[in-house]
């Protein structure tokens, strides 16, 4: 079993058949599950699963509501970013993470590695997200 980071091949689909939108439908909503060292998450994930997801005091299964940062663009590459978000006081251990839109069928958009288990013990977990920029942010079209 493993967590592979990537932008699920589903997502791309879901863009180019205009099912997602991060700026003008504030009907969809985006969350993100966090997921033990158990879990098999990549490429090929197409939805949110509670298999293997992380539970512990402070988390809730399904995850956190993300706040999306609007869409821009920086010379040819499109981009996106969320405000980080935390479980505060959790006692958890997760090895890494999938965004997905939350309703219907839990759609997939992106696996987060975390590289290793990260743990907090009646502390903050948060999940700091990568600058909004067209070299670093989490969800990169160029």
């Amino acid at each position: 079993m493993a967590i592979s980071q990537a932008m699920c091949t589903s997502f791309k689909l879901a863009l180019l058949d205009g099912e997602m939108d991060f700026s003008s439908d504030t009907s969809q909503t985006f969350k993100i599950a966090l997921y033990t060292s158990a879990a098999t998450l990549g490429a090929t994930t197409t939805a949110y699963s509670v298999t293997n997801e992380v539970s512990g005091t402070g988390y809730t299964a399904g995850g956190n509501t993300l706040t999306v940062v609007a869409p821009t663009t920086s010379g040819t590459t499109a981009y996106l970013d969320f405000a980080d978000t935390t479980w505060a006081t959790a006692t958890i251990t997760a090895r890494g993470a999938l965004i997905y839109q939350s309703g219907g069928t839990n759609p997939a958009v992106a696996v987060l590695d975390f590289g290793a288990d990260k743990t907090s013990t009646a502390g903050d977990f948060t999940i700091q997200f990568p600058t909004a920029n067209a070299s670093d942010a989490i969800i990169r079209i160029a």
